[in-house]
């Protein structure tokens, strides 16, 4: 049994099942971690998510900033972008049976054996894993239960841009979903930049990479949404292993070995993005 840590799938279809070929992956005795946007940009994301739908069993997923962007989209609370590539499944036949899936799925996964933990963009520094747990959980209430309308229509926005845990209502749901889903660089109290989405030489002043700060834990951080440092991190303070690749924009969909820290590549078959 192997169990593979796969990096942003962003609707890339061709490039994931072959992935899967390279492992000679098997549901039935292998398990993957999927560092969520498993849709959007690439052209197979109806694919993309019907397969992730049908590997549940054997799939441990979190959410991606372009995961939620799906939901809003389907549930009424947020447009299509220009580059989108979302229609095909806001127009399945089996649609609802897909977001329903989706939005059941969390923030953030651990394995306590191996000392992994991963989400989509990382964990904040000033959080314990215990503390982060607990804060994932309490949005993934929000996102899966009767109150998710009410969070989607007001989920866009990068205020707060610093977390507080006196924060409440909507202000703490979004805050708590933009660290594990759209967090790049941070300054040293912990607030996020939400503009610079490059590389390490874009970084505002008095930012840097949240993996460049410490922690008091040392867990096996792993996360995708960073295509820019190109499966890099460089100037890490912790255990961090970076998934997303860039396979929509021309680079490559990676696998890691959870066990062994063996990378597995898949070259894009195109810039589809």
């Amino acid at each position: 049994m192997a169990t593979y840590a796969i990096g942003d799938l962003q609707g890339c279809y061709a490039e994931f099942e072959a992935l899967l070929a390279r492992l000679d992956f098997s549901p039935s005795r292998d398990r993957l971690w999927l560092a969520g946007d498993l849709v959007n940009r690439g052209p197979g994301s109806l694919a993309c998510l019907r397969r992730c739908v049908e590997l549940d069993g054997a799939a441990s997923v979190v959410l991606g900033n372009h995961d939620l962007h799906l939901l809003a989209v389907a549930r009424g609370h947020g447009k299509l972008k220009r580059k989108d590539t979302l229609v095909p499944i806001l127009d399945a036949p089996d649609r609802e049976t897909m977001l329903e899936w989706l939005r059941c799925q969390p923030l953030l996964v651990t394995d306590d054996a191996r000392g992994c933990v991963m989400s989509h963009a990382g964990i904040l520094p000033q959080w314990s894993l215990a503390r982060a747990s607990e804060l994932a959980a309490e949005a993934e209430r929000v996102l899966s239960g009767p109150d998710v309308d009410a969070f989607l229509a007001v989920m866009y926005g990068n205020r707060p841009a610093l977390w507080d845990e006196s924060l409440t209502g909507e202000d703490r749901i979004r805050a708590i979903v933009n660290v594990f889903t759209r967090m790049r660089f941070i300054d040293a109290q912990g607030t996020l930049d939400f503009d610079a989405k490059e590389g390490l030489d874009s970084a505002p002043a008095g930012f840097a990479p949240w993996f460049t700060y410490p922690r008091a834990d040392s867990p096996t951080l792993l996360f995708g949404h960073w295509a820019a440092l190109e499966g890099r991190t460089p100037g890490a303070r912790v255990e961090a292993r970076a998934l997303d690749t860039g396979c929509v924009w021309g680079g490559s969909l990676t696998a890691l070995d959870i066990d062994s820290g063996e990378s597995i590549v898949e070259p894009a078959h195109g810039v589809t993005a």
